[in-house]
């Protein structure tokens, strides 16, 4: 009997996990999160899991996501708005997507939460709102569609609201909160609640209220089983008040149930080995080839051709949070040394992009900035560079150097984060993949780029073994989906026993 037990558990149905997030690669993107969305999912599956993501039907989504059938045509909310639940196919992978299709909320050109201007949409609230009272409703199978989630895996502020009500509901499913940025948090002020019809329950520090504020992202925190940070360094850090932008008393709290797991990396996309963007394909056997690369970086961005020269590259959104004061403030320093070059690629404050830009202006063939996100020359720089410069304040995980490293260009980079939790520092030997330094200011900055730059023009052997460290490492979605999988199987194990003690 025993054995037959076993059988049927392992026989069984698969775990059913509604993934709900804001935006999903290829669908929709902003940034690190869609990652996350349209590559997590697809590495559950292949664990065995039944995974079903749920991201609002933007104008782009819809545009993207190819023919879409309605499932479902389910009301919500106090007000009994209805909306559509369509069905799609994530591209490249065929796992299903519910799309909540309510025009007056998400038919709307560019960005998912800004307007043409960079204001925050000003119905922002109930937008996001609206995805949560969905997610509520699908977790208590209540929103007529015949499939009904084991766990609700639920990502950011804007899925925050999730959490939150279905911890007011028995029978409920498991739920996880993943922050990706903690910066960011979805705050509104406090006629949010009554315009949103909330329960009053939860308009409560023990809930979403934060300084007499609605804050989406507190609905996570507080409400969900499990929290889990990008990073287990992260995780560490947003329980202190330097990086808990307030919400580190609530963290400490929630020590328990707060866990770190890295992102991933979609290295069909992101190998040298295959990539399609450069003109020289390589691996660590001929990373000569890698020269190549070099040179035609050089060449499209006007650069002096000089395979010698110390490429430095930064592709970066263009913020404080990413420590581009501390390039602009060392840059005089750095280039002083004539065999130095650098390279930005990125957009963001308009005071970082001018400053970038008249840097370049003054130092033509030295220095090259492209105000922009280009896909393509982001392949070309993290090929041809020779470094890649990451001094940010905080990062929660971080991708760049994750490609950076695959691509045998070695990260220089703020001891912080996921880059804490990803690079090895050259002084600790045989496994050492780049340069770490600890202090935000641009002293640090400059001792580790000496330290690199050192290295690199003195000991080439000792350089290509860095190199080839970092292009070994294996940041794959694999095991960040097996971490989660280990959560979800402990999550789901303890709800069972705590049903069947009830």
């Amino acid at each position: 009997m025993a054995a037959a037990g076993r059988d049927r558990r392992r026989t069984g149905p698969r775990p059913r996990i509604l993934f709900a997030a804001a935006e999903v690669y290829p669908l929709i993107q902003t940034g690190g999160l869609a990652d996350v969305a349209g590559n997590l999912p697809p590495a559950l599956k292949a664990l065995g899991y039944d995974v079903r993501l749920l991201v609002p039907a933007y104008r782009r989504v819809l545009n993207g996501a190819g023919d879409a059938v309605v499932r479902a045509e389910p009301r919500i909310g106090e007000t009994g708005e209805t909306v559509r639940l369509l069905e799609a196919a994530l591209p490249g992978h065929g796992l299903p997507v519910y799309l909540i299709d309510a025009p007056d909320r998400y038919d709307r050109p560019g960005n998912p939460y800004v307007d043409a201007s960079g204001a925050d949409w000003p119905d922002n609230a109930a937008r996001f709102g609206l995805l949560g009272r969905v997610i509520d409703r699908i977790g208590r199978g209540q929103a007529g569609l015949d499939w009904r989630p084991d766990l609700v895996h639920c990502n950011d502020w804007h899925t925050g609201l999730g959490p939150a009500l279905l911890s007011r509901s028995a029978p409920r499913p498991a739920t996880v909160f993943t922050i990706h940025n903690l910066l960011f948090q979805g705050n509104f002020p406090p006629e949010a609640f009554d315009a949103l019809g909330l329960p009053g329950v939860l308009r409560s520090p023990d809930a979403l209220e934060f300084h007499g504020h609605l804050s989406f992202i507190k609905g996570g925190l507080a409400c969900a089983d499990r929290l889990v940070a990008v990073s287990p360094t992260y995780a560490r850090e947003i329980t202190t008040p330097e990086y808990g932008c307030g919400l580190d008393g609530l963290l400490r709290h929630r020590g328990a149930a707060l866990t770190g797991i890295l992102n991933g990396v979609d290295y069909a996309a992101w190998d040298p080995r295959r990539d399609l963007y450069i003109p020289q394909q390589y691996w660590v056997d001929d990373l000569d080839r890698k020269g190549e690369d070099k040179a035609a970086l050089q060449k499209t961005l006007g650069l002096e051709i000089d395979a010698g020269a110390a490429v430095l590259a930064c592709i970066s959104r263009l913020s404080r949070q990413k420590g581009i004061d501390l390039i602009l403030a060392v840059l005089d320093e750095v280039l002083a040394d004539d065999r130095v070059q650098v390279v930005v690629l990125g957009a963001g404050e308009a005071k970082f992009e001018s400053s970038l830009r008249s840097a370049a202006a003054d130092r033509p063939g030295r220095m090259a900035v492209r105000i922009d996100f280009d896909e393509a020359l982001a392949h070309l720089i993290q090929a041809g560079a020779d470094m890649l410069l990451m001094p940010s304040r905080f990062e929660p995980c971080g991708l760049t150097q994750l490609y950076a490293l695959r691509y045998g260009t070695v990260p220089v980079a703020r001891a912080t984060g996921g880059l804490a939790d990803t690079i090895v520092d050259a002084a600790r030997g045989d496994a050492a993949t780049g340069f770490l330094f600890r202090g935000a200011e641009p002293r640090a900055l400059l001792q580790a780029l000496r330290r690199a730059l050192a290295l690199f023009a003195g000991d080439a052997p000792a350089w290509r073994r860095l190199m080839r460290n970092g292009m070994h490492c294996d940041f794959g979605w694999g095991e960040s989906a097996r971490r989660y999988a280990g959560l979800y199987q402990e999550l789901l194990a303890a709800r069972g026993r705590e049903a069947g003690a009830n």
